[in-house]
């Protein structure tokens, strides 16, 4: 194969894969297409570099590696406004977790990873937990009377607005010593104790991407 001929091969496959770029950008790019493309681009970029001292085309080989370069810029445009297992809704992400923990526990692991256990926030927050639920079950969220029995707090310190009461199963001013913790059920929140296991939900803002 000449020359000019090997290196309309490599420019060939550069197009191909800044298309399917050029496709994805548009969406959520799963982690997964974001590797593949990667490795594409290193494929690409190794065979160059195999070519570049086999043959003196040096004039063609310049413009693969412009076109290399403004690849290199793309792939690294990718973006998720958040991390693979976590979930987007209205400017945040959200992570649901797959093991069992403690009120307390529950919220470490979240401060671990850079968020807070659920603080909810709006109706339509509310709404989209409650599909959630659907699926996990019971859910552990960031409110509690720990402090203080019966003032319901968030774990950010503000108090719960009134407004949010009407999602309580069975909601008393009085509250229950041993039940200081709140919960997602299927009709809206409901207090347990809080070393009982269950599932959790952390929440954390999401990454801007760019639009470009």
């Amino acid at each position: 194969m000449s020359c000019s001929q090997d290196n309309q091969h490599i420019y060939n496959e550069i197009t191909e894969v800044k298309a399917e770029i050029g496709c994805s950008r548009h969406g959520l790019v799963p982690l997964v297409l974001q590797l593949l493309f990667l490795i594409l681009f290193s494929a690409v970029f190794v065979a160059f570099l195999l070519q570049a001292p086999k043959v003196p085309c040096t004039q063609d080989q310049a413009e693969i590696y412009q076109e290399l370069m403004q690849l290199k810029l793309r792939v690294d445009l990718l973006c998720r406004p958040c991390s693979w297992d976590w979930i987007f809704f209205r400017g945040n992400c959200y992570f649901f977790s797959i093991t069992k923990r403690n009120w307390t526990d529950s919220l470490i692991a979240c401060q671990e990873v850079g968020a807070q256990l659920i603080i909810i926030e709006s109706y339509e927050e509310q709404d989209f937990l409650l599909k959630m639920y659907k699926i996990k079950g019971r859910l552990w969220i960031g409110l509690s009377d720990m402090k203080h029995e019966g003032s319901w707090q968030w774990v950010n310190g503000s108090s719960l607005s009134p407004s949010f009461k009407k999602y309580w199963t069975l909601w008393k001013n009085e509250g229950h010593s041993e039940k200081d913790c709140a919960e997602l059920t299927d009709h809206g929140w409901s207090e347990d104790n809080c070393k009982t296991k269950k599932f959790w939900v952390c929440k954390k803002s999401s990454v801007s991407c760019p639009n470009n």
